[in-house]
């Protein structure tokens, strides 16, 4: 069914049908056209999603721990060493953690990562989950993080284009800028929604 995504922050407002973009501009002409479509309405922005250049030290070099591991490991990533030996100690743990990642990726925005995944459980939860794979910048932004400093944001929407956006609770792009990542309220991919915040 084509659902039309709008903004509190600027009325902007986008028409998905299936996986792609099928019309912009301000809700009240796109209403007023396609009558029949299912609304979605969030606050504040939405931009062409984010795309977070760590894609190996995210998804291979960082365990994401299950929910039913936080009373032994607790609940935030495990990075360096430790997780190399989990790793190493239990190749299967790759996969499961990998997908754990993604959802942590899609709760900060990010619809696309760059850098070579290399180990096939990781590639493969990656492929599925939709995520887009871009060249990495020349020069990488800050510490790996979730939430890098300066983020990177991907070409606007077309129409045509694939449906693949997020939306962030700020007032507008500078704001964004200011408070990072950990903003984002919904995250669509293929035109399905993929995150939705509480």
């Amino acid at each position: 069914m084509p659902t039309l995504h709008v903004t509190e922050a600027d009325g902007s407002a986008v028409l998905v049908d299936g996986e792609r973009v099928t019309a912009l501009g301000p809700y009240e002409e796109l209403a007023a056209a396609h009558p029949s479509v299912r609304v979605r309405r969030w606050p504040g922005i939405l931009t062409p999603g984010l795309l977070n250049p760590y894609g190996p030290e995210i998804l291979e070099h960082t365990y994401h721990p299950d929910p039913r591991e936080a009373d032994t490991l607790g609940t935030v990533p495990i990075g360096g060493e430790r997780a190399r030996e989990m790793f190493r100690a239990n190749p299967s743990l790759l996969g499961p953690s990998a997908r754990r990642g993604v959802q942590r990726l899609f709760a900060h925005g990010t619809v696309a990562v760059a850098g070579e995944l290399r180990a096939k459980p990781v590639l493969e939860a990656a492929q599925r989950s939709g995520l887009a794979f871009a060249a990495r910048p020349q020069a990488l932004p800050g510490p790996v993080s979730l939430s890098p400093k300066p983020l990177v944001l991907l070409p606007a929407l077309t129409v045509g284009g694939p449906a693949r956006f997020a939306v962030f609770d700020v007032a507008d792009r500078e704001d964004l800028v200011r408070r990072g990542a950990g903003t984002c309220v919904a995250t669509v991919i293929g035109g399905r929604l993929v995150y939705r915040g509480r």
